[in-house]
């Protein structure tokens, strides 16, 4: 799937994934794509509840090797 910027929040345990992708969500252009990659159990309910709270879509969630990708489009 293709993106227009990724965090990287490998090792960030709850609530920093969320924050940290609000962060890099903020100066995007609306329909930019955001992937973020967690490896945190707990980001696999905070991030599509993130999206839900705060209107962004979440577009797939992706099980890698090294954890979950999020593609969250603004």
């Amino acid at each position: 799937m293709t993106y227009d910027e990724k965090l990287d929040a490998l090792g960030l345990l709850c609530p920093l994934p969320v924050l940290k992708a609000r962060k890099r969500l903020q100066p995007l252009a609306k329909g930019a794509v955001l992937c973020v990659v967690a490896d945190d159990p707990a980001a696999i309910i905070d991030v599509p509840h993130f999206c839900t709270e705060q209107g962004h879509e979440l577009l797939a969630q992706v099980e890698i090797p090294d954890g979950i990708e999020f593609y969250i489009q603004k």
